[in-house]
């Protein structure tokens, strides 16, 4: 297809579907979503994409045969690559390095060449994510920085597709929107169109805790920033095309609350959104239950929640995160990422073959596998005794577990301390935690450097 053909996918940007929230308590108040993560690349963010990128050919800065150069959470870049890439550009994406897996991935399968920096810094530092985009920019010929954090066709695009889609659907009838802030693109397209038609309306501001965004918008300080996991939204600046001034209140929303939310919404509602997706409904539901008279409310699912099935939807990281509350013991078992008596142990049996072993260990990203017959711990088995066994003839691959396993591996009881589990692992060991009662689990080196990590304030 040539490049001046609009491909036919852009046509499926916007007009999503807005859909009534109705197994959550939302007090006195109505609540609605719009389906954002129903746009072509999931999120809502192909709007801008697409608004960036036209603009940017019609005014001139993006040429046949250019580059599209940007920092984003994400979502952003999806967008800019679903768009740049069906027109025929060069794509180059600058992302933070705690961005999910599936991102990363789905950037890297649309053809967008990605760059991953670094999370921990703020903007003025060399890694910023940022900053290493507006250096890849300069030093790329024909590129076009779309810098999402400045663009005016950032919020025009909400202006003009987002907000009247919202005021149609709600049959000129709506009491309060909430949205959260990245670029701050939506909440001022938002606000300048509701400000015509709907002035009474009122911005509810979902941010997560540690950005600096809930506490500008109340105060007009800046606080010290913080760290967050909730991706694509919060930020620890202002950005420069905000406009905070019909934010009515803010609320300041823990990852937690925010993970845990958007898997309620999945089990109650069959709606799989991400991460910010659940700092808007935790906002949203707040706002609603403090009401005293009836109000008509709309928020957003931002992004689908396919891109965060390694993350908000996969119970071990979660558990690791410390998002996850599971029974804590006081002693090692409160160390191991996958305990026993939760389901959590992948492990086989002294009967099973060498292959199945090496299979569940790669599928799992784990290097050692307890071997258990009804529950009981009768050996271990890890890479270095499977490339023993079959270096020298892949058929042994074949061969029964108990063949090459380890059958009298060393155990820690529970109530062992810090210093003998040190010790264990100093000795290039996996901790193996078991009692009289059984088998608990494996501690692994990383699992001590996640348990000391926790232990930061």
């Amino acid at each position: 297809m040539p490049n001046d053909t609009r491909p036919a996918v852009l046509e499926l940007i916007g007009n999503t579907p807005l859909v009534r929230v109705s197994r959550f308590d939302t007090g006195l108040c109505t609540l609605f979503l719009k389906l954002e993560c129903q746009n072509p690349g999931g999120s809502i963010k192909d709007r801008i994409g697409l608004a960036m990128i036209d603009t940017a050919e019609r005014d001139g800065r993006l040429k046949p045969g250019g580059t599209i150069v940007e920092a984003t959470a994400g979502n952003t870049g999806l967008g800019l690559a679903l768009v740049g890439r069906a027109k025929g550009y060069r794509v180059v994406l600058v992302v933070p390095d705690k961005m999910s897996t599936e991102k990363i991935l789905h950037l890297k399968a649309m053809g967008a060449e990605v760059h991953i920096t670094r999370s921990d810094v703020g903007k003025g530092h060399p890694e910023y994510y940022q900053d290493v985009a507006a250096r890849l920019a300069a030093e790329i010929p024909q590129a076009f920085f779309a810098d999402q954090f400045n663009n005016p066709a950032n919020p025009l695009a909400h202006e003009c597709s987002t907000a009247p889609e919202l005021w149609a659907q709600t049959n000129h009838d709506l009491d309060a929107i909430v949205v959260g802030v990245g670029s701050a693109g939506t909440l001022t397209g938002l606000t300048r169109f509701f400000r015509r038609v709907q002035p009474n309306l009122g911005m509810v501001l979902a941010d997560p805790v540690g950005s600096v965004m809930a506490e500008y918008s109340r105060s007009g300080t800046l606080g010290t920033p913080g760290a967050w996991a909730v991706e694509g939204i919060g930020e620890d600046f202002v950005p420069s095309i905000a406009d905070l001034s019909s934010v009515r209140c803010a609320y300041s929303i823990s990852d937690e609350e925010s993970f845990d939310h958007a898997r309620q919404l999945l089990r109650a509602e069959g709606i799989l959104g991400g991460s910010s997706t659940g700092t808007l409904l935790a906002a949203a539901l707040r706002y609603c239950r403090e009401q005293t008279t009836p109000q008509r409310v709309v928020s957003f699912v931002c992004d689908t929640g396919t891109r965060y099935l390694s993350k908000v939807y996969n119970d071990q990281w979660m558990t690791d995160q410390g998002l996850l509350q599971r029974a804590r013991y006081g002693d090692l078992r409160d160390l191991i990422a996958r305990r026993f008596a939760e389901g959590g142990v992948v492990s086989v049996g002294p009967g099973d073959t060498l292959l199945t072993a090496f299979q569940r260990m790669r599928l799992a990203d784990l290097s050692q596998l307890p071997v258990l017959v009804d529950g009981q711990l009768v050996g271990l088995i890890d890479e270095s005794d499977l490339l023993l066994s079959v270096h020298a003839d892949a058929s042994c691959f074949r061969a029964p577990v108990s063949s090459a396993m380890t059958d009298t591996p060393e155990t820690l009881a529970p109530a062992a301390s810090l210093h003998e589990l040190e010790a264990v692992l100093d000795r290039g060991l996996v901790a193996i935690v078991a009692d009289h009662s059984g088998f608990h689990g494996l501690i692994t080196r990383f699992d001590l450097l996640n348990h000391l990590r926790k232990t930061l304030t």
